[in-house]
């Protein structure tokens, strides 16, 4: 990577050619286009262009009622709806002051940990993939189908569980979910075992990825970068830790951190978090006991559906929690929770209507788009492709 000085001189020589990489383009893991200015083949000036999958979904809230606002979170970060619709739904509980059974509290906990995993998996599988390292992302995939099945055996979705609701969840685990997670646990270090032996000490991943697209702290505090950025830094920042949820404060984990800030760095900060996942997800285990999975507060909550054909109150509830939704005090609040991207918020304003007045989602992604301004010159166009996986973004998450 050449240096500032370096750079300039270049600059000066007056030979500049203007590249366009992106909107459509694999390496640039969505629809993203980045204008390099280039001398020979490296990278002078780098100016992220997001805005092609710009959807209006925030606005779209607000003509939602609170119940309808997950379908539309949900597909934001399509690689953590677990995570986009745990930081709504806390939101608005605690604008509700409504505490959700310990049961749906622990297994939220196990699905946003899969979630998480099967996150990092996909996140591996296409940066070996785009350095022809084919092997790897057979390995990852085949895994994160395994967390995929998991969670359509419990809700008949796949990449969406979809059944965060407004104090709990809408199904309990199914009879075979602890065993096939269990197993998972079970068959998944030997993976992670031959992950690392294909990749942390192989020499291609190695000098592909070491001392490319640094990212010090300073740059992480200007840009607000979180989650392995902010740790592949050296700094121990988690929500998990810092503003815990869900009992998170009660748990045994750590928190992995690196302090070259390279994209190495944030790889093994990354496989770091799969182990540390597993450990969740195994005390998660050992923690749940029977018990409801919602609330029983009838005016937040659907009636059981037994209950329907004997009480003419649990029709009247049902009905008006299909046709208005719920109406939170009025009030503004902030949460948030650690996706695998890292900081991902939720700012809600209700006026005590059916609906939210405003809703604005700190995305993780998007000071992560940026940095790349920063990151970018100085390295050639092959690495470029190496920067923008190591920061891995996700385009919907930006494009709001």
């Amino acid at each position: 990577m050449l240096h500032a000085d370096q750079l300039t001189k270049l600059w000066e020589s007056g030979d500049i050619m203007e590249l366009n990489l992106g909107p459509q383009h694999p390496s640039t893991h969505g629809v993203l286009r980045i204008k390099l200015h280039l001398n020979g083949e490296v990278v002078l000036k780098a100016e992220p262009v997001i805005g092609y999958l710009h959807t209006g979904v925030e606005k779209e809230c607000e003509t939602r009622t609170y119940h309808q606002v997950f379908t539309l979170l949900d597909r934001l970060d399509y690689l953590s709806g677990p995570s986009e619709e745990q930081v709504f739904a806390m939101t608005v509980e605690k604008l509700l002051n409504l505490e959700i059974p310990p049961r749906a509290a622990t297994i939220r906990l196990i699905l946003l940990e899969l979630s998480r995993i099967a996150s990092h998996l996909l996140w591996l599988g296409t940066s070996a993939l785009e350095l022809n390292m084919s092997s790897v992302y057979m390995y990852c995939f085949v895994e994160r189908e395994k967390i995929l099945d998991l969670f359509e055996e419990m809700s008949g979705a796949r990449m969406f569980p979809s059944c965060w609701r407004i104090g709990g969840l809408s199904v309990d685990l199914n009879m075979h979910f602890e065993e096939h997670v269990k197993a998972f646990l079970r068959d998944f270090p030997a993976t992670w075992s031959d992950l690392d032996s294909l990749l942390t000490n192989n020499y291609v991943w190695c000098n592909r990825l070491q001392d490319i697209a640094i990212i010090t702290p300073e740059l992480c505090q200007q840009f607000m970068c979180t989650g392995p950025i902010i740790r592949g830094a050296g700094i121990a920042y988690d929500i998990r830790k810092a503003y815990p949820y869900l009992g998170y404060e009660s748990y045994d984990f750590d928190i992995p951190t690196q302090a070259a800030g390279d994209a190495y760095a944030r790889y093994l900060v990354r496989m770091q978090e799969m182990e540390q996942s597993c450990r969740l997800i195994e005390q998660a285990l050992k923690r749940l006991k029977p018990g409801a999975v919602i609330t029983n507060d009838r005016k937040i909550a659907l009636p059981p559906r037994r209950e329907l054909a004997r009480s003419m109150e649990a029709v009247i509830h049902q009905f008006k929690l299909i046709c208005e939704g719920i109406a939170p005090p009025i009030g503004e609040l902030y949460q948030c929770v650690e996706s695998a991207r890292g900081e991902l918020g939720c700012y809600l304003v209700s006026n005590g209507a059916h609906q939210p007045y405003r809703l604005r989602i700190r995305s993780p992604s998007f000071p992560h788009v940026q940095v790349l301004k920063k990151i970018l010159p100085g390295l050639i166009i092959s690495d470029v492709v190496v920067a923008i996986a190591s920061v891995d973004p996700i385009l919907g998450d930006v494009d709001r």
